[in-house]
Formats: structure tokens, C-alpha cells, sequence
């Protein structure tokens, strides 16, 4: 998704949550809760499941999952407009950091922590959580 398509979900959202008198509920608090609620819903499609079941979900979980993913991107929107934070400027501030903590040709396949494999990375972690 582009910035204009968040931004027009930013908007959206906005109008959605004013006309019906429900700004007065979305705190950042609030959202956040929210967002790990429905972060919950999501993981309870894929309780129990092996790594191959959760690759492979029959077409009424896969939509359940569709569903779950919304909810949780909705919110997740809600809660940056809130707090002034652009979603995609933040995300490529995050990779430049992630590549910074995790050089492909020192972790390709592996799956520690920075910390676990690079002591000067353990102060990026300290730095920028």
C-alpha cells in the first residue's frame, strides 16, 4: 500500500470513528489495547496448528485470518494517526535500523538476536528498541 492509500484509510477511519461519536474512546490507551486484542484473535486461528496446517488454511479460516488482519490494521492506523506517527516513514526508519543490527552476511539463516551474535548491535538494541 502507498502513502496516499494510508492516508485515504487514515481519513476514512477518521470520518468512520467521528460520525459515530467514537473518537471520544480512541485514546492511544485504548487503541492499544484493542490492536492486542485483535492481535489475540488472530493467534487463536492459528493455535494448535502445525507450521505446514498455518501455510495451508482451509478458504473459511483463511478469510477468519483476512478478517483478523483488517481489524488489526485498522487499528494499527488509528493509533499512529493519533499519536502524528507516519506508518511507512517509521517502517523504513525500522529497516535501516534492522539492517544495521542484523548484516545479511552474518545472520542469513539464523534466527538470534542481535544481541546474541554481535556484541556492538547490543548497543543499537539498548539505543533504539
Amino acid at each position: 500500500m502507498n502513502d496516499d492509500g494510508i492516508q485515504s484509510l487514515r481519513q476514512a477511519l477518521a470520518t468512520f470513528a467521528s460520525e459515530r461519536d467514537w473518537d471520544q474512546f480512541h485514546s492511544p490507551k485504548n487503541l492499544s489495547m484493542a490492536l492486542i486484542v485483535e492481535t489475540a484473535e488472530l493467534l487463536e486461528h492459528f493455535q494448535w496448528l502445525t507450521d505446514a496446517e498455518s501455510r495451508a488454511l482451509p478458504p473459511k479460516s483463511h478469510e477468519a485470518v483476512r478478517l483478523e488482519l483488517a481489524d488489526i490494521f485498522i487499528y494499527l492506523v488509528r493509533l499512529a494517526d493519533k499519536l502524528g506517527i507516519d506508518l511507512l516513514e517509521a517502517a523504513r526508519g525500522k529497516m535501516v535500523l534492522n539492517e544495521l543490527k542484523y548484516p545479511a552476511q552474518r545472520v542469513r539463516g539464523s534466527a538470534q538476536r542481535a544481541s546474541e551474535y554481535e556484541p556492538e548491535a547490543k548497543s543499537l538494541e539498548t539505543t533504539f528498541p
